[in-house]
């Protein structure tokens, strides 16, 4: 491989043409090892005060929102939406907008290091990347049965790699987990899916079209798939029809900011959306003059009812309007899934759609790509089995933090001590980087290149795009690259790429005869616009459209929730603006007001004040909240919006590392979820019940609104 040379003296040695222009906009397969230097040295086609934009992907969730990087030399400056990007179309979400505060983060990992996690005696000490290269080529050499991956949701391009790597090596398929998409139930959704429909992908709700929206548990407006794509299309919903207003009816035990923006709210008994979905498909149909689906005969409404805690008259009354609307559609999501029943209910959910006859019609249902599908939580119990038994002689971990992600009573900590090497790929210092023996830290997003093509906001098929807008800052590297250079240094023929890009161009590929709204007679070309565009998509709307030729007899085993012993509660927890919680180390995010309590900085409890008077409990006093598996402690919040009978905490506080603004702050509830799954294998905690007791401490909670116009204070 030829040294790095600057882009002036490359020019020189470049014929003017074809070349010459494929370099100037970044393709070519000498653009990869031009030198971007930092805005302290200055490139000569830079100039001082002008902007350079960059069409990238954002990667602070899942959902793939097309970005537009606004730089000046040398520096990541704003955050836009794309607005030709078929996911956000020129929207972006608060953590979308708070990216460059991970590019800019002073305590991210700087550079390759050994940590001696397995002797405590044996002190750290910094790596080079050609020692790093070779810990992994040696890795690659264990037996490939005993070799795990442990990965995120995001980037695609790097589980498709790695997907590569472990078939080729014979080792078991890479693993992907993210507590944001466990709270949404989104494997449930999928398999869901896969039983009604026949093949495994995520729903398309058609909500910017629809006339009557029934939402279970799908908090959309705020952390549900693609928020930002559902909060455009509510919009749509609400404004669009100029005959009629749509109409939004939520279901769930909390008030959400989807909830709270909602026509009607329906505080139903967590854990009873299935009871209510099937009582109302039942009258449904009756109503629209078809035979009852068997399925849907499996509650009565009465019994329907009396589980869910609402009045007979106000079911037969919903089933009404959405039986004569003429757009009706039902979607789920969220602590509707997160549940022993949860597969029950997002069938019946799905089925009550193609009751109504709305598969593949506007306001209806359509079925978009998850060929990178998250790992259901029974097959992450599997392998903390696997590691607690010795099975597993090396862990790599990309992109997801396991000791702050998943429940602590699936024992992964303890797991993970068994392992006797761990390498993790993390770009922060958090829980888990800090129990792993090397870091490797890979580029931040707004380094990298990549893609996202799981697209569940997408109207049409599509690719976004990844691209470096800044070079980067400390000496990290695409995990990618290290990869393919420890395959290379085993003296295994794994895999037949030179690097990232050259996987990437291989990769999209087969998009230049796909039908896109752009093409070019080669990659190079199609490369440039690849990165000028932010990605690829069809140039019109169109999904494809579910078929079911018969709905099963059942949709499952239906339990009733259990009520809550005396002086115990339903427990939820819910994700807000934080995700993850791995926006817990942005200030921006810290300090943005809860959108529904308006609280920064912390964690809180809810409780309805008519309970909290009960308890002789008032605003900001601290309690001990206790489940069987575990114990936090919180501030409490008196949340009007809430069943008297639940609690509910938010997630992504409680951290432990991650940062000097993450840690130390607030309580993590994942310490108190069970370690349960689901009939699809996802986490399922709806139904845990929980006591409170008073520490008789109190901390003030931070928030923006005014306690005399909510409570009367002073």
């Amino acid at each position: 491989m030829s040294e790095k040379i600057s882009r002036r003296d490359f020019l020189k040695l470049t014929a003017m043409g074809a070349a010459t222009t494929a370099v100037m906009t970044g393709c070519g397969p000498m653009s990869r090892y031009v030198v971007r230097r930092p805005y302290t040295q200055m490139p000569e086609y830079n100039q001082t005060g002008e902007s350079t934009y960059y069409a990238s992907t954002c990667r602070e969730c899942p959902a793939g929102c097309g970005i537009i990087v606004r730089t000046r030399e040398g520096r990541a400056l704003t955050i836009e939406g794309n607005p030709n990007h078929p996911v956000n179309r020129g929207r972006l979400c608060a953590r979308g907008l708070t990216a460059q505060q991970g590019l800019y983060n002073p305590d991210r990992i700087r550079a390759p290091r050994f940590q001696g996690r397995s002797n405590p005696a044996t002190p750290g000490r910094d790596l080079t990347w050609d020692e790093a290269v070779q810990v992994v080529a040696t890795a690659l050499q264990k037996p490939p049965q005993r070799i795990a991956f442990l990965l995120g949701l995001a980037p695609d391009h790097l589980y498709d790699l790695v997907s590569e790597l472990t078939q080729a090596l014979g080792a078991p398929p890479p693993l992907r987990y993210n507590a944001l998409a466990a709270l949404e139930g989104r494997t449930t959704l999928i398999e869901a899916v896969r039983r009604l429909f026949g093949s495994p992908a995520l729903p398309y709700f058609d909500l910017a079209q629809a006339e009557v929206t029934l939402a279970f548990g799908a908090d959309f407006l705020q952390s549900w798939l693609s928020p930002v794509t559902y909060t455009r299309a509510y919009g749509a919903m609400r404004q669009g029809n100029p005959r009629r207003r749509g109409e939004l009816i939520v279901f769930e035990p909390r008030q959400s900011l989807t909830a709270g923006n909602a026509d009607r709210w329906v505080p139903i008994v967590p854990g009873s959306e299935a009871h209510v979905v099937l009582a109302l498909g039942q009258r449904v149909a009756e109503l629209r003059g078809l035979p009852v689906p068997e399925a849907f005969r499996a509650v009565r409404p009465e019994e329907a009812a009396q589980v869910s805690g609402l009045p007979l008259e106000q079911l037969e009354t919903l089933a009404q309007t959405f039986a004569t609307a003429t757009r009706p559609l039902a979607l789920v999501g969220g602590s509707a899934l997160t549940q022993p029943n949860g597969l029950v209910t997002a069938q019946a959910v799905l089925a009550l759609n193609a009751l109504v006859g709305n598969l593949g019609q506007p306001g209806g249902v359509f079925l978009s790509a998850a060929a990178a599908t998250p790992t259901p939580l029974a097959e992450v119990k599997a392998l903390v089995e696997r590691m607690q038994a010795g099975e597993v002689d090396v862990l790599f971990i990309h992109g997801v933090n396991p000791l702050f992600e998943v429940p602590a009573a699936l024992g992964f900590e303890a797991a993970l001590a068994r392992v006797p090497l761990v390498i993790n790929f993390a770009a922060f210092p958090d829980e888990t980087a800090l129990k792993s023996d090397y870091l490797f830290p890979d580029h931040s997003p707004l380094e990298s290149f990549g893609y996202q093509r799981s697209l569940a906001g997408s109207d049409r098929p599509a690719w976004s795009a990844l691209q470096p807008v800044v070079v980067p800052l400390y000496d990290t590297r695409a995990t990618v690259d290290v990869l393919l250079a420890a395959a290379q240094a085993s003296g295994q023929a794994l895999l037949p790429y030179r690097d990232e890009v050259d996987f990437i161009q291989q990769k999209i590929l087969p998009l230049i005869n796909a039908g896109g709204f752009y093409t070019a007679p080669e990659i190079l070309t199609f490369w440039s616009r690849w990165l000028q565009h932010g990605g690829w998509w069809t140039p019109a709307a169109g999904l494809p459209t579910p078929t079911l030729e018969r709905l099963p007899a059942s949709f499952g085993t239906l339990t009733p929730p259990t009520p809550p012993a005396e002086g115990a509660f339903y427990l939820l927890t819910y994700a807000n603006h934080l995700g993850d919680g791995s926006g817990a180390n942005r200030p921006w995010l810290q300090e943005l007001p809860d959108a529904m309590t308006t609280v920064t900085w912390n964690s809180w409890v809810e409780i309805h004040p008519r309970t909290a008077e009960e308890l002789g409990l008032k605003d900001d006093d601290v309690v001990r909240i206790t489940t069987p598996y575990g114990s936090v402690e919180a501030s409490v919040y008196r949340y009007p919006a809430i069943r008297p009978d639940t609690l509910a905490i938010p997630f992504g506080q409680g951290h432990t590392a991650l940062g000097r603004w993450a840690e130390g702050r607030g309580c993590n509830p994942a310490q108190v979820l069970p370690a349960g799954h689901n009939a699809a294998g996802d986490l399922a905690f709806i139904g845990t019940t929980a006591t409170l007791t008073p520490t008789g401490r109190r901390r003030p909670l931070a928030r923006v609104e005014s306690k005399e116009g909510v409570y009367g204070e002073h």
